[in-house]
């Protein structure tokens, strides 16, 4: 007499939580990151033992604004912020290509993920970086056309 409530609820456990991992497989998520920038230091090729290469490189964005009490009518002074993002290249033909052709001052677009993980610094003390796994580069301008 007990038993059979005991298995009934045992089994509605199981299901529900059969309908609960089954709906987080079918959910989709998005990790996508569009940068448009320029290129702050020549690219570097990198190869941990036992693993594929890697093309590593900076690129700078600025955001601009306008600080001021009429922003409509473009009085103040324009304030601007850089931000810094490494770029890692694993596909082996974009890989190749990026560290080949890009160049410190190139604007480039850059498509892929944004990656975090950590590593263990040369004083053996623990830290975060954070990484856009680029998967399209898109060659806007070169540095040394636009001087010309």
């Amino acid at each position: 007499m007990f038993r059979r409530p005991v298995l009934q609820v045992l089994h509605q456990c199981i299901r529900h939580e059969s309908e609960t991992a089954s709906s987080l497989i079918l959910e989709r998520s998005l990790n996508r990151v569009q940068l448009l920038g320029r290129v702050g230091q020549d690219p570097v090729m990198r190869q941990v033992e036992g693993k594929n290469p890697v093309t590593i490189f900076s690129l700078a964005t600025n955001e601009m604004w306008r600080s001021g009490e009429n922003e409509t009518y473009q009085v103040g002074d324009v304030s601007q912020k850089t931000t810094w993002h490494r770029i890692s290249v694993f596909r082996p033909g974009l890989r190749d290509v990026a560290y080949q052709y890009v160049k410190k001052g190139s604007r480039i677009y850059v498509e892929g993920k944004v990656d975090y993980g950590e590593y263990t610094d040369k004083n053996n003390v623990r830290r975060q970086a954070t990484t856009i796994i680029a998967d399209n580069i898109i060659f806007l301008s070169d540095q040394t056309k636009e001087k010309e």
